[in-house]
């Protein structure tokens, strides 16, 4: 399906990461060029200087921006340290209380690593870090099911989606795109599930049960990560910040509370 979409940002060198800033903007980060930025009707501007390998970040409760990477990290202020043996965090969402799931990586993929397993981590506020999921080979894009009683989990490398219980104590493999990697996630407020399919070159909306509902195009775009602001899809590329009606909503994201 052919949609229109408006490119908001461009010239960077991997967009990832959009998320309304509450105020009729959109942040977003630069993973290779450095950086959280935010877009608004007057221009782009730099909110996190210089920091690379932001693969997920969203509005702290308490004011500023909770980014991942080397930490969890707002403000530069370290909130989470990495555990051992994890070279960084990538990809996360917030759940109900403001808690955070976050994507474990063991390997740089930028210097051209193969893959080793990670984990997906729970960070509730207090300081509390424990063990969610283990052996995702690349976790990335993270999503809840409306209810919150799945957790959606993007497992890149292995080109499937995971949907784990709340707790995490069980697994099942929710979809293998027949496109591309799955890349960025995010979930609507009737359960279809959005899935950025990276060198696919398209975004696709699963049903709760898996089933494809729709495909849209993006020719010639690395297609990164998804995200709402209201019924508008934010959709970041390899390059550029986009953004197209969809008329539904999404599943809304608290700040962090953590």
């Amino acid at each position: 399906m052919a949609r229109d979409f408006e490119t908001l940002a461009s010239g960077f060198g991997l967009v990832e990461a959009p998320h309304p800033d509450g105020s009729g903007g959109v942040l977003f980060s630069d993973v290779t060029g450095g950086g959280v930025h935010r877009w608004t009707p007057s221009g782009v501007s730099v909110v996190v200087p210089r920091r690379r390998g932001i693969g997920g970040l969203v509005p702290h409760a308490r004011g500023g921006v909770l980014v991942s990477g080397r930490d969890l990290a707002v403000d530069g202020r370290t909130v989470v340290p990495a555990p051992p043996g994890v070279t960084g965090f990538n990809d996360l969402v917030t759940t109900d209380d403001g808690s955070v799931l976050v994507g474990a990586m063991r390997f740089h993929p930028m210097l051209g690593e193969p893959p080793n397993p990670g984990e997906v981590w729970l960070a509730v506020p207090g300081g509390g870090l424990s063990l969610f999921a283990s052996d995702v080979l690349w976790p990335n894009g993270i999503g809840l099911s409306p209810g919150g009683d799945v957790v959606y989990v993007c497992n890149y490398t292995a080109s499937e989606v995971l949907a784990f219980t709340a707790g995490g104590d069980e697994r099942r493999v929710f979809v293998q795109p027949t496109r591309g990697q799955p890349d960025g996630l995010a979930v609507d407020v009737e359960g279809g599930v959005w899935v950025a399919l990276g060198e696919g070159q398209a975004i696709c909306r699963f049903s709760p049960e898996g089933e494809v509902i729709e495909t849209i195009e993006l020719p010639g775009e690395f297609v990164a990560s998804v995200a709402f602001d209201e019924e508008t899809l934010l959709v970041a590329t390899a390059g550029s910040l986009l953004r197209t009606h969809v008329g539904i909503a999404g599943r809304p994201v608290p700040p962090a509370t953590i």
